[in-house]
């Protein structure tokens, strides 16, 4: 970061909380209450699949304005990196469990995600306003799976909520605040910014922006971000609820419009006064990547299907990723081969080479441009169009199928044991036999046995029963036939009729 050009200004600094629990027990539904807006309502199949940040302010039991920064986190179980991400960047977590359906394995993985990340916690008992709550069910089934609330056993503070109508809910914040206290949560207003990535986009009109949070000092306009080795000026910065500010201190989310590439979701943020220094800090990270280089790649026989992956944030992609790499069998892998944020464009069919086969399309919550659509007609492409992860996975599930590798296997047609030979000529033999194991047909490639070892391989030529030629000789049956081979054939050998079968 650029040098402070003043003392240190050391203030007490808001908590980032993250929400985590499973999927349908209230998570939305709790922010929605806290900052009275809807999201849910906008999430295709009813999963939050996009994190985001949110700053509320809340009056403490003195009466004073305490500012909380909240991260949504999906429940998808697609999103398991985003939300050990949302654990990270967090100073508090809310693990929140309903009162009906109690502890659920995301619950706990959930759990086990914050222990991980060391993060303080508040357990937050929601839906006590249903019929079906059982709130003292939950807290045997938390001590059960070792989360043992405040008077139940243990330490852990918590809330009983009805987040759809707020009950409880300004007591949950309040614990929030009290956690924070006990953090001692500080920052300096005089550094230049640094933080967390938490989301990357582009938009169609203004470009790729980000969504940053502040974990400390502040970001001010005609300041330059660097994120590994994209760049941006802070000349369009956001709050959350998009309005233009000119300037934002830590833990606020801060959406920064115009990075020359797309930023990694999850990745630290640098800020500087000037741009040399944030280009020589580009300039150390690239000089780190190629010194720290290693070449992993691995050889594979396996068949890969090549995938272009279009989608709306830089999160979707990294979700989609994650489920794209556990489809795969023996002999056929996926490879995402481009992958990008914005919709599908002309240049991602056009760089799809002649000499890739069996390429896929995906695009995830964006649309395709027509002079795409147009050149992917004509070049027999598909693109397929998804809102909703699991109803990808399951498409390219079916498509992994179609185009799987055959693989080509002996399947044993029949046996038959050589009791006598007769006349050879240059490569052509003729012999009698007895079939003793399936069928022997006319035209079929044999194996030549002899001991139980394979001394060489022929063709039925010719294949006669009862002196009457025929096509094919069943188990019992003695026969005549000429077999073309190199190798001599004698009596007492074995021939094993095959074909060969792909799977």
């Amino acid at each position: 970061m650029s040098k402070k050009t003043s003392q240190p200004n050391i203030v007490p600094r808001a908590p980032v909380v993250v929400v985590m629990g499973h999927i349908d027990h209230g998570k939305s539904t709790l922010l929605d209450y806290i900052r009275k807006t809807n999201v849910v309502d906008k999430e295709a199949g009813g999963i939050t699949q996009a994190i985001s940040a949110y700053e509320v302010v809340h009056k403490d039991e003195d009466g004073k304005d305490r500012k909380i920064t909240f991260l949504d986190t999906p429940g998808h179980a697609a999103f398991t990196k985003m939300r050990e991400r949302g654990a990270r960047i967090a100073d508090v977590a809310i693990l929140i469990v309903s009162a009906e359906d109690g502890v659920k394995p995301q619950t706990l993985e959930a759990y086990k995600t914050i222990m991980e990340s060391k993060t303080p916690y508040v357990v937050a008992i929601n839906k006590i306003d249903k019929p079906g709550a059982n709130v003292e069910k939950v807290k045997i089934e938390l001590a059960e799976n070792e989360i043992y609330l405040e008077n139940y056993g243990g330490t852990v503070p918590f809330a009983e909520i009805s987040a759809k109508v707020g009950t409880g809910v300004d007591g949950l914040l309040s614990l929030i605040n009290v956690l924070a206290d006990m953090e001692e949560l500080k920052g300096d207003t005089n550094e230049p910014a640094s933080g967390i990535v938490i989301e990357a986009n582009l938009d169609p009109k203004r470009g790729i922006e980000a969504t940053l949070i502040i974990k400390n000092g502040s970001l001010k306009s005609g300041m330059f971000v660097v994120i590994e080795n994209s760049i941006a000026s802070t000349r369009i910065m956001e709050n959350f609820n998009g309005k233009p500010v000119k300037e934002a201190s830590f833990s606020s989310p801060v959406r920064v419009v115009g990075f020359d590439k797309a930023p990694t979701v999850g990745c630290d943020f640098k800020s500087f006064d000037n741009k040399d220094d944030a280009l020589e800090q580009i300039q150390a990270y690239e000089a780190s990547k190629t010194k720290g280089a290693v070449n992993t790649k691995e050889e594979s026989d396996k068949k890969v299907i090549p995938i272009i992956l279009k989608a709306d944030t830089a999160g979707s992609i990294e979700a989609i990723e994650k489920e794209i790499a556990k489809i795969e069998n023996e002999t056929t892998e996926f490879k995402i081969v481009v992958k990008g944020v914005g919709p599908i464009i002309e240049s991602d069919i056009k760089n799809i080479g002649t000499s890739i086969e069996n390429v896929l399309v995906v695009g995830f919550n964006v649309k395709s441009d027509k002079n795409a659509t147009e050149l992917a007609q004509n070049r027999n492409i598909e693109i397929a169009f998804f809102d909703i992860i699991y109803k990808l996975t399951e498409w390219l599930e079916l498509e992994m199928e179609k185009r799987k590798r055959k693989v080509e296997t002996e399947e044993t047609i029949g046996k038959a044991k050589i009791l006598k030979t007769f006349s050879r000529t240059k490569e052509r033999q003729i012999m009698g036999g007895k079939v003793t194991e399936g069928r022997i047909t006319l035209g079929s490639k044999v194996k030549l046995m002899r001991r139980d070892f394979q001394i060489g391989t022929g063709t039925v030529v010719n294949l006669e029963k009862a002196k009457s030629k025929t096509s094919e000789v069943e188990e019992g049956t003695e026969f005549g036939m000429m077999i073309e081979a190199k190798t001599d054939i004698v009596a007492g050998d074995v021939i094993e009729s095959f074909s060969i079968v792909k799977k």
